[in-house]
Parts: structure tokens; sequence; C-alpha cells
């Protein structure tokens, strides 16, 4: 697995040693039946990052290899001391690139046995506000469709994501289905996905919710609306019809036309599937707008088979971390903050009820702002991952610093102690794709000598720092997985029904499975076709007036007079560990509409010919233009690449460059806490200039 598609995989080992010497699809998986992209083999088979092999301990201001128990016996300290000061004084990040069983006794360990507020395992980066929108419309997380449901649709908008790149197997099968009906893209930027679209809707930057509300206002206007459907499964329609602005209004905020307007509503009178990414998620009204295309979906009457709301996951376990890892709830979904849950919880684990924390905490970005004393994450790279990279950088250098991973982060660079962890094709355990679909994984191979489960290092960390909560290493992951699924029994996220036999017998299950022969298609759907949400009153509610919509964070002004927005590459995943070999990168590469770089000439420096024109290599080619890419936060070196494809005003840079954080804005969403790196103000700079005086932020227009 490499996406939270959830594509199976066959790996082969090696001969002699250790590692994975050809990666196909398997066929027998019920999932991908066989597909599988070229990243997710490359990365599996011929990885390019530099591998740990070795635990490493910093001295003197150089990591030196040292010896597992020696590492570990620093770990424990750091860990035993600080905690003891205070739980928050410890930070734990974790990943959706660990098993459910790593993640699951990680959570353990951080709320159960140490008692922090301080822990986050992935989903404030990239699913919160799709979960805190899922919860407030159905009173569980997770997209109620599944895969089945995408050869039904007749219609799919795809919103602020680009599959084609990302999800790619995904993708085929919308393409497939698209055939005989209709595709619409929603992005500000004409990306690979809008290539095979039958229309491309290209907004403003950040004017999705904007979007969303013109969408629906004219769903109502034109009586669109699926009034019975509404009436018999949702309260707090009416409150929202009376909200919404005009058409006109709405429209013009969202930077389009009153007929792609239209355009849009005519979708929604078929069976439709909206599928969303991080463009609506990573933003400080993420959920305001998640909610909103739940809106829609609810308004329109489609929910159910062929149509729905459909958020798209990133990570392999990002969905796996929301059900186990006990940061947003309990495992099963319980309610973080119930008092009869927290008490079950803690009877389960053994350990004192006032000992769990009774709130989430904050999101990764405000875990940094804490200061904690110590800080350990876990296949996570935050020097290179989150926004603001240049504080995110002072904060590592003031904590302790503990860095578990497979590959040589940049974080890394910035680590007291490197604990080498292994990777997918060399763990056994579970995982869950974005469509709620439980797998095995298993190892074709042993890890190097030297290297580590990340089970059995949390494992061992919790035998030194709390002995007794988890098993001694090496741990056994099914049996962790068992203790997950019984604490799951009777709850919204019912895992109680899948056993390691059942995957091993059916390869995959989707949650919820209450028995041992359930498996849910299509959430809340009954057998007598009614619906059942899990909300108080079993109806689905709509997003208003539960979500504000802040003023975006930064708008371009005189002195920052462009917009930055990122993106993913086809050949690369998350920071680029896996897919780029050299240590140091190449520059970052900004892509620019021509008339952008036009208007910003002076700022461009270029080796150019007597005529003062570009000049050209051998082949013909252009020399590079290079840059300063400046923003409140930052300045990054860049080189230039004129691109149609990006609309006038707006910069592109890929999400993978270590460099491209220094730049983005760590406002976060007040709902979800998820961070707002889709969008921030920018400005080009000559080389040879001098950055002026920062200055300050304008004031955001709402």
């Amino acid at each position: 697995m490499r996406c939270a598609v959830g594509c199976g995989h066959v790996h082969r080992e090696v001969e002699s040693g250790a590692g994975i010497e050809r990666v196909t699809g398997d066929p027998a998986h019920p999932v991908s039946q066989g597909l599988a992209c070229g990243r997710g083999i490359r990365e599996s088979a011929e990885p390019e990052g530099e591998w740990l092999t070795r635990p490493l301990v910093r001295r003197d201001d150089e990591l030196v290899p040292t010896t597992w128990e020696n590492a570990m016996c620093l770990v424990a300290s750091a860990v035993s001391d600080a905690a003891a000061a205070d739980p928050d004084e410890v930070a734990i990040l974790g990943s959706g690139q660990q098993t459910n069983e790593a993640a699951y006794a990680l959570g353990k360990l951080a709320r159960g046995g140490l008692g922090t507020r301080l822990y986050d395992a992935n989903t404030t980066l990239c699913m919160a506000s799709a979960v805190t929108a899922y919860y407030r419309a159905f009173g569980s997380d997770a997209p109620p469709p599944s895969y089945d449901d995408i050869p039904e649709a007749e219609s799919h908008v795809v919103w602020g994501a680009n599959p084609a790149v990302a999800h790619p197997v995904m993708f085929r099968w919308i393409t497939d289905s698209a055939q005989d009906g209709d595709l619409i893209v929603v992005d500000p930027v004409e990306t690979e996905s809008v290539a095979l679209a039958d229309e491309h809707v290209a907004l403003d930057p950040g004017g999705d919710l904007a979007l969303a509300q013109a969408v629906l206002r004219r769903l109502v206007d034109t009586d669109r609306v699926d009034e019975t459907f509404l009436s018999e499964n949702v309260v707090g329609f009416d409150s929202l019809r009376r909200s919404l602005p005009t058409v006109a209004d709405a429209a013009e905020a969202a930077g389009i036309s009153v007929d792609t307007v239209e355009r849009l509503a005519t979708a929604f009178e078929s069976k439709t599937l909206v599928y969303w990414g991080m463009g609506v998620n990573q933003s400080v009204r993420g959920s305001a707008t998640a909610g909103a295309l739940v809106d829609l979906c609810l308004a329109s009457g489609n929910l159910g088979p062929g149509s729905g709301p459909f958020s798209l996951t990133g990570q392999a376990n990002s969905m796996g971390t929301r059900v186990c890892s006990s940061k947003g709830s309990w495992p099963g979904h319980r309610a973080f903050d119930d008092p009869e849950e927290r008490a079950r919880v803690a009877d389960e684990w053994d350990v004192p009820v006032e000992r769990l924390p009774d709130d989430p905490g904050p999101g990764p970005v405000d875990v940094l702002r804490s200061d904690p004393t110590v800080l350990w994450t876990i296949a996570t790279n935050p020097a290179a991952g989150y926004p603001n990279g240049g504080a995110v950088r002072d904060a590592l250098e003031e904590t302790f610093l503990v860095v578990q991973d497979a590959f040589r982060t940049k974080t890394a660079e910035y680590a007291d102690v490197v604990l080498p962890a292994a990777t997918w094709g060399e763990t056994e355990g579970t995982a869950i794709n974005m469509e709620r679909t439980v797998s095995r994984v298993r190892a074709a191979t042993d890890p190097p000598t030297g290297v580590h489960t990340d089970l059995d290092i949390i494992c061992d960390v919790a035998r030194r720092v709390v002995p007794g909560l988890l098993p001694s290493p090496p741990a056994d992951p099914s049996k962790i997985f068992d203790e997950f699924r019984r604490l799951t029994a009777g709850t919204k996220a019912d895992c109680a029904g899948i056993t390691y036999d059942r995957l091993d017998a059916e390869y995959a299950v989707r949650w919820p499975a209450k028995g041992p022969t359930d498996s849910t298609v299509y959430r809340y759907l009954t057998d007598d076709g009614s619906w059942s949400f899990e909300t108080p009153s079993g109806l689905a509610r709509v997003s208003t007036p539960a979500f504000d919509a802040p003023a975006l964070p930064e708008e371009p002004d005189d002195t920052y007079d462009l917009t930055l927005t990122t993106g993913r590459e086809s050949d690369g995943y998350n920071t680029g560990v896996r897919s780029r070999g050299e240590s140091e990168p190449e520059p970052l590469v900004v892509r620019a509409a021509p008339e952008t770089l036009e208007a910003h000439a002076d700022a461009l420096a270029v080796d150019a010919d007597e005529t003062g024109d570009a000049a050209v290599d051998a082949d013909g080619e252009e020399s590079e233009r290079h840059t300063l890419l400046d923003t409140r936060r930052g300045t990054v070196p860049a080189v230039v690449e004129a691109d149609e494809t990006v609309p006038a005003g707006l910069l592109w840079c890929s999400i993978h460059h270590p460099e491209t954080n220094r730049l983005t804005v760590d406002a976060v969403d007040p709902h979800s806490k998820e961070a707002n790196v889709k969008q921030c103000a920018v400005r080009l700079r000559h080389p040879s200039t001098p950055r002026p005086e920062p200055s300050p932020v304008a004031e955001a227009s709402d």
C-alpha cells in the first residue's frame, strides 16, 4: 500500500539480504483486482531515499551511530522525565504510514500511558476538515459511499483534488464510469484531471465555499432540491436555505459566472458522487466548505447507491488512524468527551480514568507552538511537511527530538535520537483505505539487521516508561488487533467482526462489521431502504450554523501581489523522501502563467544573449530563469517555468519539495485545526535585490 486507495500489492523479496526485488498488483485483492500505479510500485521496489539502518544519537552536534539499547535508554529517560513534570511536556506525532496495530499502540501509550494532550496521528494534517463535516452531518466519520458506487454514478464532481496524479487507480474507475456520464473538475489550475474532464470550473483560489453556496442557492431558486428526502431525513435545512447568499453574489466571490453555477447545479440532478481533497480541506474554511459539499448532496437527494460525498484520503492508513489512534476520538469513534466512553477505555487499558486527557488537544501546528520538552515523530516529516517551515525548524531545534522513520528525512537532521524503522513489505498488520476497507499487511522480507518495526519500537518505549501497558517486543500484531477490535464492539466504527483469519480468507472487509459475516457497503442505509444516522435524532444535519467561515489569512496586496498554491506531482508523494534520492534537492520549481512572468520580468534572472533574449543551449532549450519567492514567513530561491495551465496571478509549487512549506501560512481552521497551506500571498523578487522590510498582513476580506 502506498496511498489510501488501498491497492493490493504482491512483494517479492530479494534472493539474498533484505529488500524488495519486485512489486506487482495483486489480482486476488478485491479492492484493486491487480491494478497498481507506477509510483506505488517504484516507491516500494526502488525507493530513492537514504535508508536508515542503525540508531543514531547526537554528539558534538553530529548524528553518530549507537546501539539500540543506548538509544532506547536515552528516549525512555527523556520521555519519563518530561512526563513526570507534566504529561503535556511530551508531544507525539504519528502518521498514516503506520499499521493499525502500531497506531493503536501509539495512541494507547500517548493517551493512556502518558496522558498527553499533545498528540496527533496524521489526520489533522489532511483529513480533519472532512472528518469534522462528516461528524456534523452524520454523527460519525468516513464517507457513506464506497468504491462500489463509482460505476453506478451518472455524474462525477471532483473538487479541489487531482486524482489523476494522487489516486490514479481510483481515477481510472472514475473516468471509466464517466464515459457514460459526466466528469466536472473544480480547481483553479488546469490539472491532469482536468485534461480528462468534460468541464473545468476554474474558480479563484479560496473561492470553494462561495461556489458551493452558489450552487446550492441555484438549486433552491430553481426548485431542484429533494424536499421529500429533506423532510424525512434532514434537520436544519430551512435555516440554511434562508442564510444563503444570492447566486450572483456567491458566484462573484468565487470568481466564476452564473452560467457556470448552472452547469454545476445541473450535474446534481443526476446520481452524483462528489470527491474532494486537500484543496478543500487545507483551508481555514475547510470544515465549512466540506460541510457545504455534504449539504449539496443532502439537498439534491444525492445520498444512496451511486451518489454521495466522498472525501479523498492521502496516506495509506490515514483512515486507520481515524478509527484506532485515539486522536480525535477513542478507538471505534467513541466520543472523546463522553465520561462513560472514557471510563470504558480506561477500564480496557487498565489505567486510571483521570490519566486520560479530557479533550483531543491541539492540531500538529499548535503542538509545535506549545514548545514541548520532548517531541517524538513517527513516519512523519514536519520539517518539510508543516506550514511556516522556518518556525517549525526553530521549534525542532529547541526540543529533545526523537525521529522514528525508515528514511533519513529533513526532520532527522534536527534529531537528538534517530530510530530506524521498518516500512511496507517488512512489517505485519492491517490498514484501512479511504472507503473503510480493512486489509492485511504482510511482510515479504525481514527488516534489515538493525531495523525494528514501528510496533516493536513503540512497545519497547512503553516497556521502559509504563511497564505492563503494552506487550514487550517482539509484539504479536494479531493480539494488538484483537484488543482494538474488541474495544470497537457496538461503536460507530464497529470492527468486532473482523479478524486476521477472516482477512486471510476474504482479503478485505469494510467496517462497520459487527459480526463475522458483516461488511457495510453503504453507510447509514438500512435493510428496508430507510436512513438511520449516528446523530442523537437519527437524522442528518446541515452544516449551517455549525461552521463559520473565517476570512482567508492572507489576500494579495501591493506588497505581496500574487497568490501561492501547492499541489502534487505524478512522481512524488508527501514530502518526497522515497522519490528524491539526492541529499540536496534541486531548486524549487515555481509554475506561473506566461502573462504573470511577463508582468514580473524584472524579478527574473536569466542568462541572456547579445539581443537580450534568453540564451539557449545546444539542444535549443532556453536557460533557466531564477527568482526569489517571498512570503511574510520566508524566502526560497526558485526556478521559474511558464505554464499556461496556471491562471494569471497564481504561482504553483510542488508539495514534495522540502522548501515549499517555508513559504506557506500556518493559520488553521477554527473547527478542524487543519492548516491553510493551499493559499497565501507571495511575491517574486530578483535574486540580486535585497529583501525589503517585512510588511504586516493586510486586512483580509470576508
